[in-house]
């Protein structure tokens, strides 16, 4: 018997995608391999980019052939540059080869990650319990999910936060809004990420009810804080929420974890640690007793598409309580519902996703392939670099640290010689796209301690001495170019 035409179709397309994947992986390798001796990073070409934002819709369809051939040609060479070893900006690492690899296979699969006896259900309960495993954080089943980011896994946490608080006071925000409910507050350290005003911004609670904890080099001041507690209860507010960084993007600074959390529990607040880039970092023995208190938070996000290089998206909340979440979000449609009365409710019962991707396979092949040994050892390798980096910086005379190193982020500002001070800051703000622009290292900026600051996070796992050294040389010389300009 003949094959039917639609299944000869079929096959003719899957041998064309056989074809055009073997292409695709190759020109991938051969594109990775060719990263560390290229330039970090390069304006796109003009006539290249105005080509890419007038694409006209085709009429008609192209081949995979085709679409491999443009894709090579066109958009791999022509990245942001965090697969090269001399990228210190932002927090974006190169992607873990496994998890690309893994990622795949989860397209092929398509699945919308939220119940049923499927693979993808079972293997992101396992890799979250990975993840709380691997920063030594509670977990019970339930009690955590992958989000797109930390910016998500926020606002999960901080709804579960919201209607904790509310519902001790017998005010049901669910049914009745805000309307009525008395003013929650908020205490968040000034370098806390911008994710948790706007978490708290979409919960309704506006950035009106943020309060500054008072913190100085590293230090809380704790009866100041439980004042400002108390000032707040005395007008009529319900303070509700405390928040610590566990590496703060600017520097890499961790917070006090352990005196927050004594605060927290004296005070009946939730407790909630941004951990997203830095928590991580309690795999390092040099630094681990800095996150002392972690394990006490209410909630904890983390970001595996940071420190682990998980291929983005892959963001990560987890609780002490999964009955909180699910308090925040559960809604089950009937068309939906499956395993009734289970303890464990379905992953959209926890967030604000009803269709999820499945992000746990390259989660899980990226921690599976390194294990907790070689990521532990990858961290702590990050941080002496850090530490080695910041020596450097020391003992250049045209610059200057803005920070000591907690992590594997330095803060450091160009002083170069001969520039006035007024100018400084002109020359620290400009100096970041300068140096990117040269192609042989590439840092970003931001404001620290009220001044224009380089910052440079060492995330990538080939990242040697001889970059650092080439970081500092490229710094060093596009500021005294800077200088002379603004002179």
């Amino acid at each position: 018997m003949s094959e039917p035409a639609t299944g000869a179709a079929g096959q003719a397309e899957l041998q064309a995608f056989r074809r055009a994947g073997h292409a695709l992986v190759d020109g991938v390798a051969d594109q990775l391999a060719a990263l560390p001796s290229g330039p970090v990073w390069q304006p796109l070409p003009d006539a290249l980019r105005e080509q890419l934002l007038e694409l006209p819709l085709p009429e008609g369809g192209g081949t995979v052939d085709d679409l491999v051939a443009t894709v090579l040609r066109d958009v791999l060479p022509h990245a942001m540059g965090n697969g090269h070893p001399a990228f210190f900006g932002w927090v974006n690492p190169p992607p873990s080869l496994a998890g690309v690899v893994a990622s795949l296979a989860a397209a092929a699969m398509n699945p919308s990650v939220v119940a049923g006896d499927h693979a993808d259900v079972h293997l992101e309960r396992a890799v979250v319990r990975w993840l709380a495993e691997l920063v030594g954080f509670p977990h019970a089943p339930g009690a955590g999910l992958l989000t797109s980011g930390a910016s998500a896994a926020t606002i999960v946490c901080l709804a579960g936060a919201r209607g904790r608080a509310l519902a001790a006071v017998g005010h049901d925000v669910r049914r009745a809004g805000l309307a009525g409910a008395p003013q929650l507050v908020a205490y968040v350290p000034a370098e806390a990420h911008s994710c948790v005003r706007r978490a708290l911004e979409l919960l309704g609670l506006g950035s009106g009810a943020l309060r500054d904890v008072p913190l100085e080099a590293g230090r809380l001041d704790a009866v100041a804080l439980r004042a400002s507690i108390a000032e707040d209860r005395a007008s009529g507010a319900l303070p509700a929420l405390l928040v610590g960084s566990a590496g703060t993007v600017n520097a890499g600074v961790i917070d006090p974890l352990e005196e927050l959390a004594d605060v927290a529990t004296a005070e009946g607040l939730w407790y909630h640690v941004d951990g997203a880039y830095g928590a991580f970092g309690v795999l390092d023995p040099a630094i681990s007793a800095r996150f002392r208190g972690m394990v006490r938070a209410d909630s904890l996000v983390l970001d595996p598409h940071k420190w682990l290089g998980v291929p983005i998206d892959a963001g990560c909340a987890l609780v002490q309580r999964g009955d909180d979440l699910r308090d925040a979000f559960s809604l089950i449609p009937p068309y939906l519902r499956q395993n009734a009365g289970e303890p464990v409710g379905t992953f959209a019962e926890y967030g604000f996703e009803q269709t999820r991707p499945f992000r746990a396979l390259k989660t899980w092949a990226t921690i599976a392939v390194r294990g907790r040994a070689g990521i532990a050892a990858q961290v702590a390798r990050a941080n002496a670099l850090a530490r080695e980096l910041a020596l450097l910086i020391e003992g250049e005379a045209e610059l200057e640290l803005a920070a000591e190193p907690e992590t594997s982020i330095v803060a450091f500002r160009a002083r170069p010689k001969g520039c006035p001070s007024a100018r400084l800051d002109d020359v620290n703000r400009a100096l970041p796209e300068a140096v990117q622009a040269r192609g042989r290292a590439f840092v970003t900026g931001t404001v620290f301690g009220g001044r224009e600051t380089l910052r440079a996070c060492i995330l990538h796992p080939d990242t040697g001495s001889e970059h650092l050294a080439t970081l500092v040389a490229e710094v060093v010389e596009t500021a005294r170019t800077l200088a002379a300009k603004v002179r």
